[in-house]
This record gives structure tokens, sequence and C-alpha cells, in this order.
């Protein structure tokens, strides 16, 4: 039974062709759809098994990264993204799609409150290098526990590092699980080395990395060591595969 794959583009997002490509080459069936175009017919998400909005630098980042992007599909798709949830379709953010997630509210907590940031790089400026990432048990749906260790994926962002403002959250994600990828070593003084996050439900996924820059390992840089890092694609659809045909899933 095939997947569909809902890879938003425009904007400014500019890594939807990788992103889509990623699923594709997992088995899913894969459509580049224009936000406008979304939000002409919001009703068209329900029709996705899974939701994605990838990297790229959404309105130039003014005012802050995804603020402005996340304010246009809140106010044009929040009921449809609502159902969305309802129904337990997983949602994927990469890093500027992993900014629009926290600036929504849809992350750390899945419930439209925004109670974290995805901020300035400490030291600041833009990063682009690839980093080692440490991938930990957790309640995410998009991993596999299989494919726990040390991948590598790279970074390119000047907003980068997750902060919260209150001790309880941190000890939430912590106690549910829900810190995905950690920074081995922390580029952006990201909070307790967080790299990637997912809600208590383990269904919407948001990272900064670049999963689907590192799926072909005959592309990897010399000396850079891959350890199962495109798996969150392969595994989200072998999970969905599971769901639509009555078998029961392990988390």
């Amino acid at each position: 039974m095939e997947i569909k794959v809902l890879v938003l583009c425009g904007d400014g997002l500019n890594c939807e062709n990788e992103t889509a490509y990623a699923f594709t080459k997992y088995g899913a069936q894969s459509d580049i759809v224009h936000i406008n175009d979304l939000l002409l017919r919001p009703s068209s998400l329900l029709e996705y098994d899974i939701f994605v909005i990838p990297g790229g630098f959404s309105f130039g980042d003014e005012i802050s990264a995804a603020r402005i992007l996340s304010l246009k599909l809140l106010k044009g798709l929040r009921r449809e993204l609502e159902k969305f949830i309802e129904l337990s379709k997983p949602i994927l953010g990469i890093c500027n799609g992993a900014q629009a997630l926290m600036e929504m509210g849809l992350l750390p907590f899945g419930d439209f409150s925004k109670r974290g940031v995805i901020t300035d790089n400490i030291p600041r400026g833009f990063m682009d290098k690839w980093v080692s990432l440490e991938l930990k048990q957790s309640i995410c749906k998009w991993i596999s526990d299989d494919d726990i260790g040390v991948t590598s994926m790279p970074i390119r962002h000047g907003q980068g590092r997750f902060v919260f403002d209150e001790s309880v959250e941190l000890d939430s994600l912590i106690e549910g699980k829900q810190i995905v990828y950690s920074y081995c070593e922390n580029p952006n003084s990201s909070t307790l080395d967080i790299a990637a996050l997912c809600d208590p439900k383990g269904l919407i996924l948001g990272l900064m990395p670049h999963p689907e820059a590192s799926i072909d390992t005959d592309l990897l840089p010399i000396g850079i060591l891959n350890h199962s890092s495109s798996n969150i694609f392969k595994t989200i659809i072998s999970y969905m595969e599971n769901i639509k045909n009555g078998v029961s899933n392990g988390k």
C-alpha cells in the first residue's frame, strides 16, 4: 500500500527536491506542493499520510527564522493540521521546517502552545558543516531502536539553538524521551546538545541537521562515517504501511 507524502515548497523553502527524493527512494509517493496551492484547498492535506516542511530560508528569515511561515500556516491550515494530528499522521520539519514547528507550537508538545524557540547560534553566525550526532533511545516513530548510535549529517543554519523558558519543560522532554538526536560536539550552544525533538506521541519530528542530504553513502565527504542517517524516511514509511495494513508497531 503506497504511502503519500506532501512536501511543502515556496516562500523561500529550497530543499523540497532532495526531501521528496529521500521519501521516493524508499517507496513512497512524494508530491511537492506549493504553499499557496495548499492554502487554496487546505483539505487536500488530509489526502496525504505524511506532511513535511523542508529546509530553506522562508521569507528570508525576516523577524526570526520561520516566524512568518508559521503565521501563514497557522492562519490558513490550523484546522487541517489539528485533524492531521488527530488522525495520528506523522509530520516532519527539517531545519527551517523545524523552526516552523517550534514557532507554531507543534513542538515540543504538539498542542499549538509555543514553549520554546530555535534561535541564534552561539557563537553567532551561519554554520555549514558536517556534524556527528548521537541517535538516542526515544519514543520517536521516525526511528528504530536498532539504529541507535552515532551518525553524521550536515548542518547549515544561523539559528539552530534550541532554548526553553522553564526547566520543567526540559524535565518533561527528558522523562518523555522526546530528545531524538543530540550533538556529540555542540556547535551552536543548543540546550542539552539538542539537535532534534519529537512530540509526546513520537509522530511530529523536528531536526536542524539535514538527513535528506546524507542518504547516498557514495556522496559522503571523505572521513565522514554514516550510520543509518536516512532511516527516518525508511522507518516512517514502514511504520505507516503497517498502520494502514492494520499491523501493530513496536513503539
